[in-house]
């Protein structure tokens, strides 16, 4: 048995050597505190300058191709093979990807949430302080509800690029690495619809995109959203909660309206859930009745473009990906945008 071990050390190449010493430091980064941080702060922003200017020389989204080609492979490749030698490429290739996704981006799971990184504790809020927010929110989102007419794609993302590169230092966040980041369509734009998904970071090749289905006025927040991601925001709820302050800080009106109604479901299921299902109907009279009416022309162009199954897979698939990288609540950190605002709202009043 030990000569049997010895001899399988010894036939061994360079690349396996190589792939288990970075497994090893991918482990490292992963489980010892603090060493997340640092790959955030002072190597994330290397790497995404690095790849990022390589990836922006494609005009498609190389990330969306190289998954879909990988997945053709691992399932060919074996079947056309037909060895057993066959698995074990396909396994080691796997290890392969894993390796660059954590190396190139997917090591941001492993940072401090946003209450840890900028010292803000959790807001502890009274139904009488959300109630207030509540109105405020709706006040905002009634005035910018006429300026919700974006004057152009190219425009919008100057807007939240000059927002993300002008934020509070003390927010927790990377500057721009790039001051011409290049935002791709989602290549599967039409699948992605189909499973509920507006836009995506591409890890392997520091890119984001964005689905070709997106409403206009929704652009610039799942714009400023997924530029979050690529700054080296991981967690989902954090990433709106950037956008939200982006955008809204933004002196563009419909890039303002736009961040305060990318947040509209979230404060709407927060104000039933907490000041209860009366208050909640008097609310929705407060908001201006285009509002509720875009609302509702928004849920029915998703829902008809969306396929219950493969949006159940989806929904069960990214849950158990988010889970396996720290995000212990799941998709439930979207919601987590609320408490957040509210967080940030009390740290700078206090």
């Amino acid at each position: 048995m030990t000569n049997i071990c010895i001899s399988r050390i010894k036939s061994l190449k360079w690349r396996h050597w190589m792939l288990i010493a970075l497994l090893l430091i991918v482990t490292l980064f992963r489980t010892i505190p603090g060493w997340g941080y640092f790959y955030t702060l002072y190597i994330y922003p290397h790497i995404g300058s690095l790849l990022s200017p390589i990836s922006g020389v494609f005009p498609f989204a190389i990330g969306d191709i190289f998954i879909a080609l990988s997945i053709a492979w691992c399932i060919i490749y074996p079947i056309w093979k037909r060895k057993k030698a066959a698995v074990g490429r396909v396994v080691e290739y796997l290890l392969w990807v894993y390796v660059w996704f954590y190396l190139a981006w997917g090591l941001n799971y492993s940072q401090p949430n946003i209450y840890q990184r900028i010292g803000m504790k959790p807001a502890e809020v009274s139904e009488a302080k959300f109630k207030a927010f509540a109105y405020r929110y709706a006040d905002s989102l009634n005035y910018y509800s006429e300026e919700r007419r974006v004057k152009s794609e190219e425009y919008t993302e100057k807007a939240i690029l000059y927002g993300y590169q002008h934020i509070d230092k003390g927010i927790g966040i990377n500057a721009p690495f790039n001051d011409h980041p290049h935002v791709k369509t989602m290549v599967f734009s039409r699948f992605s619809s189909m499973a509920g998904v507006t836009g995506s970071m591409g890890p392997f090749f520091c890119e984001f995109t964005l689905n070709g289905d997106i409403r206009p006025h929704d652009y610039p927040s799942t714009y400023a959203h997924e530029f979050a991601h690529f700054l080296g925001i991981a967690n989902e709820g954090e990433a709106n909660f950037y956008s939200y302050i982006v955008c809204t800080s933004s002196s563009d009106k419909a890039v303002k309206f736009s961040g305060y109604y990318h947040i509209f479901f979230h404060v709407l299921a927060n104000v039933f859930d907490i000041l209860g299902e009366k208050e909640g109907e008097k609310y929705l009279k407060h908001i201006r009745p285009e509002i509720i009416q875009l609302a509702k022309s928004d849920r029915k162009y998703w829902l008809s473009k969306r396929c219950k199954a493969l949006d159940d897979a989806q929904d069960f698939i990214f849950d158990l990906y988010l889970r396996g990288n720290h995000v212990a609540e799941g998709r439930k950190s979207y919601s987590g945008v609320i408490a957040l605002i509210l967080a940030w709202e009390e740290k700078e009043n206090g």
